[in-house]
């Protein structure tokens, strides 16, 4: 049986950053309130012209030297801010990689993105398509924030993670273990960019000016968020025949500290297992998981052996979850 198995780890975040300061600044909001209520101080943004496939790019390259390997057979890119509508951003990524004729292409699932291209990746890898891919995830969310928001424009950073899948054993170490995927597409407006699709375009009304920037209901998202992940995660660790107090490691996506705190409580694992680095980066939707698994590995808080649960929740409504063993790796920077 093949197994779709972590060989490589790579993230990259924009030089720039903005610290709650300078948004407060403009806003009206404090720092007391930003760090106690989403648990952020600074987060990383793109410069004028830099766009997802710079970022994603150089984690991918990262990802690849970590595995020790000079390519991959497709890459799968997990955004919710694409360079362009069309075409997808993955196949320009891989070019600029040197990776020529793969397969290349783009998951649109918001902050589940990451789980959710894992999961297609391995999928790709047992099926025998491929032999190796890289995985990532990878948004300038600032480009869809309204920056007189202060509900949203705090709480996302920019960035871009990957993973280097390769076919091996599903008993070695960061082989991927079950999933547990699932959506609900009738709540799909608790987070949303209205404009600039199909539906608004074909309607040829005028456009509100808020409708062309990243909105969130912020009391229904957070219900759904820690019931879901919660869900999602215990199937997946069921399915792996874990229980809850055999997991190592929780690195859940980052959307805030009263959320991580309260799928702690309902998991009943442990808040000091769950591996955290939005302090300093803050939400970075698809980039998320995989720029804290690289938090991880550089804290000293990740190592070879643990038992690790990744779980995510995004717009769409989406949400997902798997395990790993955390094999034996080392980051490039």
């Amino acid at each position: 049986m093949r197994a779709a198995v972590v060989a490589g780890l790579g993230s990259w975040l924009p030089p720039r950053v903005v610290t709650n300061d300078e948004l407060t600044a403009k806003l009206d909001t404090t720092d007391e309130w930003i760090r106690s209520r989403i648990g952020v101080a600074t987060r990383h943004v793109v410069e004028p012209g830099m766009a997802t496939s710079d970022l994603s790019v150089e984690a991918a390259r990262r990802a690849l030297r970590s595995a020790g390997v000079p390519g991959a057979g497709a890459v799968i890119l997990a955004t919710t801010t694409p360079d362009r509508p069309c075409p997808a951003t993955a196949p320009e990524i891989a070019s600029r990689l040197g990776l020529i004729d793969v397969p290349a292409f783009d998951i649109a699932a918001v902050c589940t993105g990451f789980v959710y291209g894992l999961g297609v990746g391995a999928g790709l890898i047992t099926a025998g398509i491929v032999d190796s891919l890289i995985m990532i995830g990878g948004d300038a969310y600032s480009t869809i924030l309204n920056p007189q928001d202060r509900t949203t424009s705090v709480i996302f950073g920019d960035g871009a993670g990957a993973v280097v899948l390769r076919a091996g054993a599903p008993d070695e170490p960061g082989a991927l273990g079950p999933f547990d995927l699932g959506s609900d597409g009738e709540l799909s407006d608790l987070i949303t960019v209205p404009a600039g699709g199909s539906r608004q375009r074909s309607s040829r009304d005028i456009v509100p000016h808020g409708d062309k920037f990243f909105q969130m209901e912020g009391r229904e998202v957070f219900a759904n968020a820690v019931a879901r992940m919660s869900a999602a995660s215990r199937n997946a660790i069921k399915r792996q025949g874990w229980v809850a107090s055999d997991v190592d490691r929780v690195i859940a996506h980052q959307a805030n500290t009263r959320i991580l705190d309260a799928v702690s409580a309902e998991l009943g694992v442990p808040r000091d297992k769950f591996i955290s680095n939005i302090t300093d980066v803050g939400n970075t939707s698809a980039a998320s998981i995989p720029l804290a698994l690289a938090h991880g590995v550089r804290s000293g808080e990740l190592e070879a052996g643990q038992k690790v649960l990744l779980t995510a929740f995004g717009g769409g409504l989406t949400w997902g979850a798997t395990s790993l063993v955390w094999p034996e790796l080392s980051l490039s920077e």
